[in-house]
């Protein structure tokens, strides 16, 4: 479960980036943040993989203030959050394989294991046969599917992922989603920032609007 108790974050020299924010996500729902570009939906999601940390309030993933979790016990805490970005941020000068076995490379999961788990999240997401490949040789869309094999490849509980289909066509937008929704089904606790209304609206899952730093509505979905 993830809970926000009136979470403020002020960035140095600016305004709220959220202010008293209060908001439960369930486990294994999938959820979508909506508003426009600046609203708060990255600054939020920053806070679940505690890439940021809130300026006042309580964020709490599966009962644990993240406020009392110290520098060094971060990474371990971030293995159970899988995290996926617009920009996809793989290593181009390593292979698809390379990409997607770093998280557990890094957790020092036996190697044997480490090529067991990184070909079956490959495989989840459609590119075992790829796994030689560099990033650059791979289409927009099958890079962000090496993103989101990277993410879950630890198994995490918590996926977020910011504006994961900002720069794909409908069709591949769809796909991506559609994959969200197959880890969604497993139990794991998706949460989504998006802008394309059409492609969440054929999701039916809960949407929470956000703007200027404000939670100002949410909708159940159809």
């Amino acid at each position: 479960m993830i809970r926000f108790n009136q979470v403020h974050k002020r960035y140095p020299g600016s305004r709220d980036a959220l202010s008293g924010v209060d908001l439960t996500i369930e486990p294994g729902e999938m959820v979508f943040l909506t508003g426009h570009s600046g609203a708060g939906k990255s600054t939020l999601l920053k806070l679940i993989g505690l890439l940021e940390r809130p300026t006042r309030g309580q964020v709490l993933i599966n009962g644990r203030n993240t406020t009392g979790i110290t520098r060094r016990q971060i990474p371990a805490f971030r293995r159970q959050i899988g995290m996926v970005f617009q920009d996809h941020k793989l290593l181009n000068d390593r292979s698809v394989f390379d990409n997607v076995a770093l998280p557990l490379i890094i957790a020092g999961m036996p190697r044997a294991d480490v090529g067991k788990r990184a070909r079956a999240a490959l495989d989840q997401v459609g590119l075992l046969e790829a796994e030689g490949a560099l990033p650059p040789t791979l289409s927009t869309g099958e890079q962000q599917r090496v993103g989101i094999a990277r993410a879950v490849v630890s198994k995490p509980q918590v996926l977020i992922a910011d504006e994961p289909t900002g720069n794909l066509d409908p069709q591949l937008s769809l796909e991506v989603m559609q994959l969200f929704g197959r880890f969604r089904e497993v139990g794991v606790t998706v949460v989504i920032a998006s802008h394309d209304l059409g492609l969440i609206d054929q999701f039916g899952c809960r949407r929470i609007s956000i703007r200027q730093g404000r939670v100002t509505g949410e909708d159940l979905g159809a």
